[in-house]
């Protein structure tokens, strides 16, 4: 988008002004029932889960920016959609002799994969979290949950949507992720009706246990069930998600190949939510913005999971 030769600071400038006249022109007032969710925050446009990312994200007017939560070796959270440390830093570079020998020997994946678990947030925030994106965005480091809710925050209006990710890995490893992640809410109040009203959660996770430990010890918070199975959207799972999840978010693929569940899901007051949205990806609609629009009014779904939330479809009421 940019010429190399502009200098970061100018870069980031120039990326936020032109997106907030992107969203002045598309997010026209009303018509805000419908939430869009930054994936990763803009991330398209930004290294997924950078600030730059998060801020792009809120100047696009989206309604929510995820947050993938991952936990260090000296139990702190940060924001990581992978397990690991090698797809989105230098970690290589950086500790080339830190790979996980665990997973060298199940032979999953590439021979050298770098766990963050192993890893203190110090020698996290050692690593560049941009250059692999783009050499534009040089320099960008881990972000915090702690950064994050502060940033948000900021914002009144702006929710936040955090997913526990792979709980069953740290409860492996004698990691109670799921009790740092309800102390640090906690902590913050971000649970409390007053702080709902201005600064939103909503919870998500693949793993059923963690979302039915976040509606006994998180209940003020709206909690949704993450799943690529079409096994749970049969009426009888549906009901069983109805009494501890406050909504179900099926892979895209799973509502297009059964329409029928919104409704269904609806008449339990369960919320439907569909993912991931993004320009790089074919479809059988002309652009995504048609893709979601299909999705969001067509087939009734109340959210959506968007690399490009600059081109989330508002509609008026």
């Amino acid at each position: 988008m940019f010429a190399h030769a502009f200098p970061r600071p100018t870069l980031v400038c120039l990326l936020v002004a032109v997106s907030a006249m992107m969203a002045g022109a598309q997010n026209a007032p009303g018509g805000r029932g419908k939430q869009n969710i930054a994936h990763r925050g803009a991330s398209a446009y930004a290294p997924e889960h950078t600030l730059t990312a998060y801020r792009l994200a809120m100047v696009q007017g989206v309604d929510f920016v995820e947050q993938d939560l991952a936990v260090t070796k000296d139990g702190v959270l940060i924001c990581l959609h992978d397990d690991t440390l090698e797809r989105t830093s230098n970690v290589a570079s950086v500790f080339p002799e830190r790979f996980s020998k665990e997973l060298m020997e199940r032979g999953r994946g590439p021979a050298r994969r770098y766990v963050a678990n192993d890893f203190t947030l110090d020698e996290i925030r050692k690593l560049d979290m941009g250059r692999w994106f783009s050499g534009k965005f040089m320099g960008e480091h881990i972000v915090t949950w702690d950064e994050a809710i502060e940033l948000v925050r900021d914002k009144p209006g702006t929710g936040m949507y955090p997913e526990l990710k792979s709980p069953p890995l740290y409860t492996a490893r004698g990691v109670d992720m799921a009790k740092i992640f309800v102390d640090s809410v906690k902590k913050h109040g971000l649970d409390r009706p007053e702080s709902l009203k201005t600064t939103p959660v909503i919870i998500q996770s693949f793993d059923e246990p963690t979302i039915r430990r976040m509606a006994a010890d998180l209940p003020t918070i709206r909690r949704v069930f993450l799943t690529e199975d079409a096994a749970d959207v049969t009426d009888a799972r549906l009901k069983e998600l109805s009494a501890f999840s406050s909504g179900i978010a099926p892979a895209k693929r799973i509502i297009a190949e059964h329409p029928d569940m919104v409704a269904r899901a609806h008449a339990l007051k369960l919320t439907v939510t569909a993912w991931t949205f993004s320009t790089d990806e074919k479809t059988t609609q002309a652009a995504v913005r048609d893709e979601m629009s299909h999705f969001l009014y067509e087939l009734g779904i109340d959210a959506l999971f968007t690399n490009n939330p600059d081109l989330f479809p508002r509609r008026e009421r």
